[in-house]
């Protein structure tokens, strides 16, 4: 027991000069006498609640840059006051999103329509040209000769001209 006593003894004494953390204690001990004993440290049960609340702060009056940028103005209660305003956005691209595939999809039916067109025309004046091909005169003379039992003839003089005096 002696023995202890003397290394004790021997060890130096922390004092709050030269203690390491000797600014922190005596902060600590300013905060802790300006603390009134009716107010008891805040638990860390109550610290986290504090943090978890929704409860914001109002916003404030001057809207800055990096305020808008940063986020600040996308808090809760804003949002919230705004909800009808988002709906009515997102329900103005849903129908132009719509309107925009449906004019789409017209457009398509209508370059659709415009080849089918296309063909057709073609399809006519092809048809066109072969039946003026089939009804020029010397291809009907032509169908004449090759039918020997036809009586329609080629007419050997001009045809005449009658003319009917009116009354």
């Amino acid at each position: 027991m002696s023995k202890d006593k003397d290394i004790e003894n021997n060890r130096p004494k922390l004092t709050i000069e030269n203690a390491p953390d000797a600014e922190r204690t005596e902060q600590e001990a300013e905060t802790t006498e300006q603390r009134k004993p009716e107010e008891e440290a805040p638990t860390l049960k109550e610290i986290i609640r504090e943090q978890a609340t929704e409860d914001e702060l109002p916003l404030s009056k001057n809207f800055t840059l990096r305020k808008i940028l940063g986020g600040d103005i996308l808090t809760t209660s804003t949002i919230r006051r705004q909800i009808w305003v988002f709906m009515l956005i997102t329900f103005f691209m849903i129908v132009y999103i719509s309107n925009r595939y449906s004019c789409q999809q017209d457009l398509i039916e209508i370059d659709n329509l415009q080849k089918e067109l296309q063909d057709a025309k073609y399809r006519a004046l092809s048809s066109n040209s072969q039946l003026t091909e089939k009804s020029r005169e010397s291809h009907v003379l032509e169908l004449l000769k090759s039918n020997k039992d036809s009586v329609l003839k080629i007419a050997n003089q001009p045809p005449y001209i009658i003319n009917v005096p009116d009354k």
